[in-house]
């Protein structure tokens, strides 16, 4: 499986699992909220902090036809898809002060472009990776833009069936760029667990042998944990300040305390997935004592059999290895043997 750097960060299944939370449009149209999350993000113990970069002229037209009037959705029925993105993007004059601080704070930053102009700009930036969507999972000459760029691409599959990711892997494969990973994604807002699947994960892994991840909309740190349990070597999570703040993606972005218990239990599932191990480890060691094995369990007499009335399998371990029960049963004591006696050799024939 190929493994790549963003930074000084190895991307990869033995490396260490890479957090990025997602600033979104939780900023609320303020750059001082939007460096507040940065510095949350950090606090919380994220590796890696990630835009959206686009305006509503880039990513839509403004028109009221009703193809351009958000339909389903729990978050934004009703709404004009210019007016959404309008209130949701990010101001592009932003990026380079946001790349400052989270330079500053020893974290990553980079973004997902829209559309070519967005990647000319953020390669103008110099970012360290690229990002694309699950919407944009089929815009294949955008995906072709952006591997050509020869950056690392992180790339969601939410809504994506097979055939597609393989498309758009493939795509960047031919552009010469396999630095490569994907992330399961189940593109709903917010998601439930049921329908997260995270079995796809190593099945991604296997078919694509690139680095998988997990972009999650759940508000529940539990679905992160069992990604990384199955494999995920990167977790995605929108951060917001406050979910009691209105605005495009709130409500289903974790507050800094969740995003923070979030990581602690990545980190701490991460640590204890391990690798194949059948040794002791020091702290089992110190327990060694506790083991069964053969004891007397009443006082033998010199020349007095063995038996299963006065020889047992019990804790702790000083004694003989309860394998060797059968083999000490009607063996004659040679010597007095006090009531819990640990058995060896020596002490019958």
């Amino acid at each position: 499986m190929n493994s790549f750097a963003i930074g000084n960060r190895l991307i990869g299944p033995d490396s260490r699992v890479f957090i990025i939370a997602e600033l979104s449009a939780n900023h609320h149209k303020s750059i001082d909220e939007a460096i507040r999350i940065i510095e949350a993000a950090k606090a919380a113990g994220a590796d890696a902090v990630k835009l959206q970069t686009y305006t509503p002229d880039t990513i839509t037209i403004d028109c009221d036809n009703a193809c351009f009037i958000v339909g389903n959705s729990k978050l934004w029925q009703g709404r004009k898809l210019h007016d959404l993105y309008s209130e949701a993007y990010t101001p592009w004059e932003w990026h380079p002060k946001l790349k400052q601080v989270a330079r500053e704070l020893e974290l990553e930053l980079f973004s997902t472009p829209f559309d070519n102009s967005a990647v000319d700009f953020l390669e103008s930036m110099d970012v360290p990776a690229y990002k694309v969507a699950s919407f944009e999972l089929i815009d294949i000459p955008l995906i072709s833009r952006i591997a050509r760029t020869g950056k690392p691409i992180i790339m969601s599959t939410g809504m994506g069936s097979l055939a597609e990711i393989e498309e758009a892997v493939n795509t960047c494969r031919q552009a010469g760029n396999r630095d490569l990973a994907l992330l399961k994604c189940t593109s709903a807002y917010p998601a439930s667990a049921e329908d997260i699947n995270l079995r796809t994960i190593p099945h991604l892994a296997n078919t694509f042998a690139v680095p998988i991840g997990l972009s999650d909309h759940t508000l529940d740190i539990a679905v992160p944990v069992a990604a990384v349990a199955v494999g995920a070597s990167i977790i995605e999570k929108h951060l917001t300040l406050s979910r009691d703040t209105p605005g495009p993606d709130s409500a289903f972005s974790l507050e800094p305390a969740e995003f923070k218990a979030m990581v602690d239990a990545v980190r701490t599932a991460e640590a204890a997935i391990g690798t194949v191990s059948y040794v002791r480890t020091d702290n089992e060691k110190e327990n060694w004592s506790f083991r069964r094995s053969l004891f007397a369990i009443r006082r033998i007499q010199a020349g007095e059999r063995l038996t299963g009335d006065n020889i047992c399998s019990i804790r702790p371990g000083q004694g003989l290895h309860p394998r060797y029960l059968d083999q000490v049963i009607g063996k004659v004591a040679v010597t007095d043997i006090p009531r819990g006696t640990p058995l060896s050799w020596d002490l019958f024939r």
